[in-house]
């Protein structure tokens, strides 16, 4: 009878693998703050699949930084993440998309090591429809003290992410991880609750056979994505693509992941700087697309080169399979200039 793998296991097999590469010996430190993301997505999880049991469906009654309604699972999500990792001595911060400011911790360099930015629960408003959601989240080390403040540690370009991953709670529970050596796939056992390894070395085919994107918006996009669109959609790429959009950022992307295409979040005439955030919606997902052979744009340059000026910062979001990407870029790069400089 073949073993499982558990996440725990996989990390610490990666950290050997790391000693005999390097010969640096891991501290075991990174396996501690995933226990601490895993334990609140099961908690997460159970919550969500009682939901419609435990009156947590609906709005909380109150507006968010981003003044977005949250919903009570929302509430509960962020109020997880926080708990599960603020007990984590090697965190120096915890940013996420429903407070205004950083939950910092009294904790000098050398303990507070990392910080970590989540959207606790993308796609919460489509949850009372039973749609998939999903938590999104990076790791980012920080700076020593001499050569940067816990703020500037914050905002960091998405290349210096050391992990990144997401959740999505759907028909089964799956979380995906980078560290940058290659993209993990678990699936949530719920016969002895802990993620097991079920998609080693996730790879994104080169080309799909979709595309991914709110086609409501498209009066307002400049008409370079316009014309991209309609390029996949009458063989411009020597296929004829197919339109899906669940409309939950983390469900479209995890398929797009597995099969291939490409999701967009256009500029738009409302919003042109992109509506999408930066630090913990797109920087975690185009790390994990790179990782798994795929691109990532904001459409005047890769995500990841994005030098961060908020914790809330905005930005125009697409990613997808190579091929596509590739086409992408050179059909819109004239719109990306032009919105950049309104």
């Amino acid at each position: 009878m073949a073993m499982i793998t558990t996440v725990q296991q996989h990390i610490l097999q990666q950290q050997q693998e790391m000693l005999k590469s390097t010969g640096r010996e891991p501290t075991g430190t990174f396996s501690w703050l995933l226990s601490g993301i895993t334990l609140a997505a099961k908690m997460i999880e159970a919550k969500i699949r009682s939901a419609g049991l435990s009156d947590v469906y609906g709005s909380f009654g109150a507006e968010n930084v981003q003044g977005e309604q949250q919903q009570k699972l929302d509430v509960y999500a962020n109020q997880a993440l926080l708990h599960c990792l603020g007990l984590r001595d090697s965190v120096a911060a915890l940013v996420s998309e429903e407070d205004e400011e950083p939950v910092t911790f009294n904790r000098d360099a050398e303990t507070g090591k990392y910080i970590i930015v989540f959207d606790p629960l993308d796609g919460s408003s489509n949850i009372d429809v039973n749609v998939n959601v999903g938590t999104i989240f990076s790791v980012l080390r920080r700076m020593p003290a001499e050569l940067g403040t816990l703020e500037e540690s914050i905002l960091q370009p998405g290349f210096r992410q050391v992990a990144a991953g997401y959740v999505v709670y759907g028909p089964s529970t799956v979380l995906v991880y980078t560290t940058g050596n290659g993209v993990h796939g678990f699936t949530l056992d719920p016969t002895i609750g802990a993620f097991v390894l079920s998609n080693e070395r996730m790879t994104m085919p080169e080309q799909g056979n979709y595309y991914s994107v709110n086609e409501a918006n498209a009066a307002g996009w400049p008409e370079e994505y316009r014309g991209y669109v309609e390029m996949l959609r009458t063989g411009g790429l020597k296929r004829e693509y197919s339109s899906r959009y669940i409309g939950s950022l983390v469900a479209d992307f995890h398929r797009t992941l597995q099969k291939g295409g490409v999701f967009l979040y256009p500029p738009t005439l409302k919003q042109p700087k992109g509506k999408l955030r930066l630090l913990y919606e797109a920087n975690p997902l185009a790390f994990i697309a790179e990782q798994a052979g795929g691109m990532a744009t904001g459409g005047a340059g890769r995500i990841l080169d994005i030098k961060p000026e908020g914790i809330h910062q905005r930005t125009p979001f697409c990613v997808g399979s190579k091929r596509e990407m590739e086409a992408l870029v050179a059909a819109v790069r004239p719109a990306a200039t032009s919105v950049s400089a309104r």
